[in-house]
């Protein structure tokens, strides 16, 4: 516990900085940890021997994914189909030039899959925060609140186990997780922004703090299928990144398309 608590300050001390001067330094900060998720979602995969051609072409791929079109004026101009159709013929089109079983069609899928999803979700992380640092925010609190409240509510009152996925959880947790993140997030959106419909952001909060917990369960039945227990030792306590990432990325997707309703 010491270990999990004292690596949570390093990391806090870590992420403020990078929040609070922005710019490149956040731009720099989000390509790292893109780095490091792809290659946890690389390894993850124990079955699959990508060759190292084609995982440094799909790290390229990945980055300039996330780079595209980050220049924070709409979250509708995101990805295009251009830089998208050059990730396929650079990932799926090599496999039919290496001997059988050095590149196989469903390692290539794969590849091609966990490029485009990195780089989306990053590429998504910096232009929500280009759009505005006070809805980026909004994102990560809910991700924590719902994730510590969940821990917390599952240990003093979890008596249902909620999944198979994941022994530990409860469904009581569960609930704790999401009616203090939807009161935390909530109160935090009125003071920021004002909205004149309150419930409308409640029971977006609501959704959000659920889908962050199925985002939770699903990268879990990602180790779970391929009999990991963390996708790095990156953090020491916590796991690797995707460990950490793992429901903000669900909310994250999430609230981009939830924000026509705000």
């Amino acid at each position: 516990m010491k270990k999990r608590i004292l690596s949570a300050i390093v990391m806090i001390a870590i992420v403020l900085p990078i929040l609070y001067f922005g710019g490149i330094v956040f731009d720099i900060g989000v390509a790292l940890l893109a780095v490091v998720a792809f290659k946890e979602l690389l390894d993850v995969r124990k079955d699959y021997h990508i060759p190292t051609i084609m995982k440094i072409i799909g790290l390229i791929c990945m980055l300039a994914l996330t780079y595209v079109n980050i220049d924070g004026y709409s979250l509708a101009f995101g990805l295009s189909y251009e830089t998208l159709s050059l990730v396929f013929l650079l990932i799926l089109g090599p496999a039919v030039l290496f001997k059988k079983h050095e590149y196989s069609s469903s390692e290539a899928f794969y590849l091609a899959a966990i490029t485009i999803f990195i780089g989306t979700v990053f590429n998504l992380f910096i232009m929500l925060y280009n759009e505005s640092i006070y809805l980026f925010i909004h994102v990560i609190i809910i991700a924590c609140i719902t994730d510590t409240f969940a821990l917390l509510g599952g240990k003093l009152i979890g008596k249902t186990k909620l999944t198979k996925i994941s022994p530990n959880k409860t469904v009581e947790g569960s609930i704790v997780g999401t009616i203090v993140a939807t009161i935390v997030a909530t109160t935090y959106y009125v003071m920021v922004f004002e909205p004149t419909n309150i419930i409308k952001i409640v029971i977006i909060n609501i959704i959000l703090s659920v889908i962050g917990q199925i985002g939770d369960l699903f990268f879990s039945l990602i180790k779970r299928e391929n009999d990991v227990k963390d996708y790095s030792n990156l953090i020491p306590g916590h796991g690797g990144i995707l460990d950490r990432l793992d429901s903000i990325i669900f909310i994250l997707i999430a609230f981009v398309f939830m924000l026509k309703f705000l």
